[in-house]
């Protein structure tokens, strides 16, 4: 009886593989989605992560310069160096947000410990913009002081200490939320097309007039989203692997599998039970993005949690993704187990929950069609 349990799960589970790769639009449906919202936060991230500015440098003397170099390595700025002129070229086509122009009298000034200005142009068409300038000017200059050492009239000494080991980008920050996004819309979608489809298109007669068993044909619906959500999943991390989005090293690949694993199955079994509800390929297949979508602007999706509304944030904490993505950041960025049995305790019990859901549903669905 298990043998053949397990030939009727495997023998279903092929057979809804082969449709889906069969429908070029139901894998696009999976993957378009992320794709293209990781296309808009690369986007985003390279226009705020380093503001863009016009560098002036009208002192050839060695403090002049020496301002120049620190504005240029302080990674703070993406600068373009400029005449006068081109400057205001650039400020006037919105290539550039603000202008840093170091006077010819800046070395002067600074050897004989008078006031030394740099002039700042700012375009401040919004204040993320123009708030970043204006930190990270007196950051540069701060640093400028800090490498005069004992001839500084200002004596500065930066320590610096840092909570992670390392920095993680804004891009690679907001990837991770978009992988778990892609992991619950393959599910969804997979698994509410699979069990969908078989209401539409009537085969579903011929799953209840087969040996297979009523159990067998459930298992066989969650093993398709299972599969194709985890496969998806695997490869999308070892592309960005490859690719230096996210590099997961030694131990922490196991948990970071395990985390992948919980999620799929979670998103296969919500999509079993809304696929044995709508029972619509067209309808399903719409309902499951936008539930997905809810789901990853939820967790915080598109920003830091820990800064957004806290309604927001308490709403975050009944949502099984939350966990799923919390656990993924500390694994892949920071090589942390902080809270990973809280993170798999929840998406563990959410992951049975939604395979039961899917039980009844597909029993219910069952029942109607005998």
């Amino acid at each position: 009886m298990l043998r053949a349990f397990v030939r009727a799960v495997w023998t279903i589970c092929k057979k809804d593989l082969r449709v889906w790769l069969r429908h070029p639009s139901n894998v696009a449906i999976t993957v378009v989605p992320a794709l293209a919202l990781l296309f808009v936060d690369a986007l985003s991230a390279g226009a705020v992560g380093r503001s863009p500015v016009a560098l002036v440098t009208l002192d050839p003397g060695a403090k002049g310069q020496q301002m120049a170099q620190v504005i240029r390595q302080a990674d703070l700025f993406r600068v373009s160096d400029a005449t006068p002129a081109q400057a205001q070229a650039l400020y006037q086509n919105l290539d550039v947000v603000a202008i840093l122009t170091i006077p010819a009298t800046f070395t002067q000034a600074v050897e004989a410990h008078a006031p030394a200005h740099i002039e700042v142009q700012i375009n401040n068409l919004n204040t993320d913009f123009t708030n970043d300038i204006r930190r990270a000017v007196p950051d540069a200059i701060t640093q400028f002081y800090q490498q005069q050492g004992g001839k500084s009239p200002i004596q500065v000494t930066l320590s610096e200490q840092n909570l992670r080991r390392q920095d993680i980008q804004l891009f690679q920050y907001s990837a991770m939320p978009l992988i778990v996004l892609l992991l619950v819309v393959s599910g969804l979608v997979s698994s509410s097309l699979a069990a969908a489809g078989e209401w539409e298109t009537h085969t579903i007669k011929e799953l209840l007039l087969s040996p297979a068993t009523s159990a067998a044909i459930i298992t066989g619906k969650v093993l398709t989203g299972l599969v194709t959500t985890f496969t998806l999943g695997v490869l999308v991390l070892g592309v960005g692997s490859l690719l230096g989005w996210v590099q997961p090293t030694g131990v922490y690949w196991l948990p970071v599998v395990l985390i992948l694993a919980l999620v799929a199955l979670f998103s296969a079994g919500l999509g079993v039970a809304l696929g044995a509800l709508v029972q619509r390929i067209q309808s399903v297949g719409s309902v499951a993005i936008v539930i997905a979508l809810y789901l990853f602007f939820l967790t915080g999706g598109t920003a830091v949690l820990a800064f957004d509304p806290a309604w927001l944030q308490t709403v975050a904490t009944f949502v099984p993704l939350y966990y799923g993505r919390h656990a993924l950041e500390m694994a892949i960025f920071y090589q942390s187990s902080d809270q990973f049995g809280r993170d798999v305790s929840v998406l563990t019990g959410s992951a049975l929950l939604a395979v039961g859901l899917g039980i009844l549903a597909m029993r219910r669905g069952l029942a109607d069609s005998r």
